[in-house]
């Protein structure tokens, strides 16, 4: 039972954490206003792209509602999926579920054929899942409707209809991709070929501020399994190796590497087996890590020191070490944001009365990780920010989960689906604007080989 003379746990101060908010309000403040180009359509069709997204109010709050009350996580998505699908069949759109051979995974089209050369094919990418126990504390289910809403708000442009004119050449495609969370259900995809016909995607992510690009780090998820040599902890310890000491050196030699990695890199730690019983020398330790880095190349670099880490542990303790790299998920790597695309994603904002801070004004010490840096390496990204909580509200707390249900999650929804919709259509319609973010894309290297990147 509890001690009853034990002290709580130590409260954290929070004296670092408002200065960081109180840094990135003077950087607000000092930045000047960017010049960014309202919309590249004409009045009639950005016009009529927002009263449709508008119009879809009650559908988004359905999926914000139904999502909150019914999380479900990684790979077990199969209401929130087919909520969406059934939202989408609603409005007469017939999305294919199990999508990619991913059970929970959907994709939908709009447009034109892509192998009929009719022009450029733009994705949209809606996310799901929730955390274990704790929900949609990363915001997913306005993720999700975002994307339908801007799918759906697109459908009088791409096919012609009403005041919208003439349908620009090109495809839209909303690809729901499942288990983000603790996973890397968006490279599950991509390996399978969700990408291949798509020349740039687009997202947003729910957050405490309105962003138009954060640092979002790579991630690698990483399994040490130490086995030594059992024997009496008190007749005989000299002829055990011990497998809890290898884990226990490993911990410490996290810890002293900590000084010399670069500042934004971040590796997180867990013991999850460490023996049976006091009296017996552990024969088997396995820990679990998460390691993280802002570029690709310090995140390979990061995984080569931890590898180093683990087999000096072994060495010391005469044990052995099994490394399991991304065993059960796969990496996702930092997110590339492309600029032009952004800019894009600004505009439509500001028609909203929102207005995304540029890059820079938030710390990039307030990162997490996602899979569309996987999409990014591949092909043109933006994965912006848009406001569902107060600014010190951090994701995957209780918190957060409430505000992705409480009153600000379903206005943001429909912004978000007003500023991917003219995104995804600007994307199609203006070919100096196609040329400015492919261009971008190659100056910034290319895509990348992500399935052999980190062999």
């Amino acid at each position: 039972m509890p001690d009853a003379n034990a002290a709580p746990p130590a409260r954290p101060s929070t004296a670092y954490l408002d200065h960081l908010f109180r840094e990135s309000e003077e950087r607000r403040r000092a930045a000047p206003p960017s010049d960014v180009a309202p919309s590249l359509l004409p009045a009639a069709v950005a016009d009529a792209v927002e009263r449709a997204a508008e119009a879809l109010e009650p559908d988004l709050r359905e999926i914000v509602e139904r999502l909150h009350a019914d999380p479900e996580p990684a790979f077990e998505e199969h209401h929130s999926a087919a909520t969406l699908v059934e939202v989408l069949a609603r409005h007469g759109v017939e999305a294919e579920l199990g999508a990619h051979g991913v059970p929970t995974a959907f994709r939908a089209e709009l447009g034109g054929s892509r192998d009929g050369g009719d022009g450029p094919t733009i994705a949209i990418c809606a996310e799901y899942d929730a955390l274990p126990v704790i929900g949609h504390a990363c915001g997913h289910n306005v993720i999700a409707a975002a994307g339908v809403g801007a799918f759906l708000a697109l459908r009088d442009v791409l096919s012609g209809d009403g005041s919208s004119g003439k349908a620009p050449a090109g495809r839209v495609v909303l690809l729901g991709t499942p288990a983000e969370e603790g996973h890397s259900g968006k490279e599950v995809l991509a390996r399978a070929g969700a990408f291949d016909d798509v020349d740039a995607a687009i997202m947003v992510h729910p957050y405490g501020q309105d962003v138009a690009e954060q640092v979002w780090l790579g991630r690698r998820l990483l399994t040490w399994t130490f086995t030594g040599r059992p024997a009496h902890a008190s007749a005989q310890p000299f002829m055990g190796r011990n497998a809890l000491d290898a884990a226990n050196l490993a911990y410490q030699g996290i810890g002293l590497l900590r000084q010399q990695m670069p500042p934004v890199d971040r590796v997180h730690a867990t013991i999850v087996e460490g023996g049976t019983r006091p009296s017996i020398i552990t024969e088997r330790a396995v820990m679990r890590l998460y390691a993280r880095s802002k570029y690709p190349d310090t995140l390979r670099d990061l995984s080569a020191r931890l590898d180093d880490v683990a087999r000096g542990a072994a060495l010391m303790t005469g044990t052995e070490v099994e490394i399991a790299w991304d065993d059960g998920a796969l990496p996702s790597l930092p997110v590339r944001t492309n600029a032009a695309l952004t800019e894009r994603w600004v505009a439509a904002q500001r028609r909203r009365g929102r207005d995304p801070l540029p890059a820079g004004v938030v710390s990039e010490t307030i990162a997490a990780s996602t899979d569309f840096g996987n999409v990014s390496f591949r092909v043109p990204g933006m994965h912006p920010l848009v406001q569902v909580s107060a600014p010190d509200v951090a994701l995957h707390t209780a918190e957060f989960a409430a505000a992705a249900g409480g009153p600000a999650a379903v206005p943001a929804a429909v912004d978000s689906a007003v500023g991917l919709a003219l995104t995804a259509l600007e994307y199609l319609s203006d070919d100096a604007l196609r040329t400015a973010v492919h261009d971008e894309f190659v100056a910034h290297g290319g895509p990348l080989d992500v399935p052999r990147y980190f062999e």
